[in-house]
C-alpha cells in the first residue's frame, strides 16, 4: 500500500469513527488529536523502558505508533499538505547520488 492509499483509507476510517461517536472535527481538532496519540505513544514508551508505572506492552507500543501515524495523516490531509511530496523533498533528497 502507498501513502495515498493508506491516507485514504485512514480518513474513511476517521469518518466513519466520528459519525458514530458524534464527534465534531473542528479546524485544530487533527492536531490535537495528533498531540493527544503522541503523549499516548510515550506513555507506552516509558512503561517499556520501566519510567512509568502500569504493565509494559510491546503490542500497545505498536498500536499508539500506528495512531500517531494515522493523525499525521488526518492532519496533513486537512492541512493541504502533500505529505508524499514533502517527504521526498525534505528526506528523500539525501538518497539521491550525484551521477
Amino acid at each position: 500500500m502507498d501513502l495515498n492509499d493508506l491516507t485514504a483509507s485512514v480518513l474513511r476510517i476517521s469518518d466513519i469513527y466520528a459519525a458514530e461517536h458524534d464527534i465534531d472535527r473542528d479546524g485544530d481538532w487533527a492536531l490535537l488529536k495528533l498531540q493527544e496519540e503522541l503523549g499516548e505513544l510515550t506513555a507506552e514508551h516509558l512503561r517499556l523502558s520501566g519510567r512509568a508505572r502500569g504493565e509494559p506492552d510491546a503490542s500497545a507500543l505498536g498500536d499508539e505508533a500506528a495512531d500517531v501515524l494515522g493523525m499525521l495523516l488526518i492532519y496533513c490531509a486537512r492541512a493541504g499538505v502533500d505529505l508524499d511530496q514533502a517527504m521526498r523533498r525534505k528526506w528523500l533528497k539525501w538518497l539521491e547520488t550525484d551521477a
